[in-house]
């Protein structure tokens, strides 16, 4: 009777022997999980996802739980040691705070439960382990937290304002008649408002998250290639939004005020991830140059 049992609850790795996976005891936790967690989605899906701010949260959750099944064996690898009293002891803490921020109607602390949850079930189910090899899809889930409102209007005018004084320098120099006022633009007849959605703040969380996929996808071994990478692609989201008003200006400037609001309104968004990936890929290929070197020179001498 317990050989059966042992059976029905584990699954053994395949090309890792003598370990296994406990199958039956994810799928009924995962199962939990979810119902805990739906209607949180589903508020979500209603009302921040639906915007142009922050409608990347289903893809950072969706990219975060394919980064979790796809190495799943590897997180389950090595023998099972389950922290049971820091694993219940942060759940508990979790659970906690998740009916606070539930019963208040705080979607920040409801949404941000996710990561202490899932760590707590890895240390109970697994150990410490685990936890260590399931860090980055973890933290990954950083990015669908919505941003709290008074975060997002300390940062929102400081960056319209460096936004609006580049693209109005940019410009002049290029012999456009452009003059600013605050954070409007006045060229020829046409007066542009640089909006909120327009600071970059929250493509720069975007851009942030995919480069940060991105450099865990290609599992770059070089600490300070990830760090440099991780740091510059700040200054290339800011660049890359630059683009993306500059794209509006002109538009506006040569086909006026509804071509500027309209489709190319979207399309100056896909300029700005356009100008992002390009200049991340670029500057990805000159780290390489240095660092793909200095490993291949560790690899000689070794």
């Amino acid at each position: 009777m317990s050989k059966a049992s042992s059976s029905a609850e584990a699954m053994p790795l395949a090309g890792a022997p003598g370990t296994a996976l406990p199958t039956r005891s994810i799928l009924v936790l995962l199962a939990t999980f979810l119902v805990m967690f739906a209607p949180v989605y589903q508020e979500l899906a209603e009302t921040i996802w639906s915007t142009d701010e922050q409608g990347h949260g289903p893809l950072i959750l969706g990219a975060s739980a394919w980064l979790l099944w796809s190495q799943r064996h590897a997180i389950f690898a090595g023998p099972a040691r389950p922290a049971m009293g820091w694993g219940f002891g942060l759940l508990t803490l979790s659970l906690v705070a998740f009916v606070l921020g539930r019963s208040q109607a705080v979607i920040e602390i409801e949404t941000a439960m996710q990561i202490p949850i899932l760590a707590s079930l890895l240390l109970i189910l697994h150990g410490p382990g685990a936890l260590r090899r399931a860090w980055f899809p973890l933290l990954f889930l950083v990015f669908m937290i919505p941003l709290p409102g008074a975060f997002v209007q300390a940062l929102t005018m400081p960056l319209k304002q460096a936004v609006s004084v580049v693209v109005e320098q940019i410009l002049f120099w290029c012999g456009y008649p452009i003059g600013r006022t605050g954070v409007t633009l006045s060229i020829g007849p046409y007066r542009l408002l640089v909006a909120d959605a327009c600071s970059g703040l929250n493509s720069l969380f975007t851009l942030e998250s995919l480069g940060l996929l991105y450099m865990n996808v290609m599992n770059y071994q070089s600490r300070a290639r990830n760090v440099i990478l991780g740091i510059l692609i700040v200054p290339i989201s800011f660049v890359s939004n630059v683009g993306r008003v500059i794209c509006l200006v002109l538009i506006t400037y040569y086909f006026g005020d509804e071509a500027g609001q309209g489709f190319a309104h979207g399309f100056a968004g896909m300029v700005l991830f356009a100008i992002a990936l390009v200049l991340t890929y670029g500057l990805d290929r000159l780290l390489a140059a240095r660092f793909d070197d200095q490993e291949g020179r560790r690899g000689q001498k070794a």
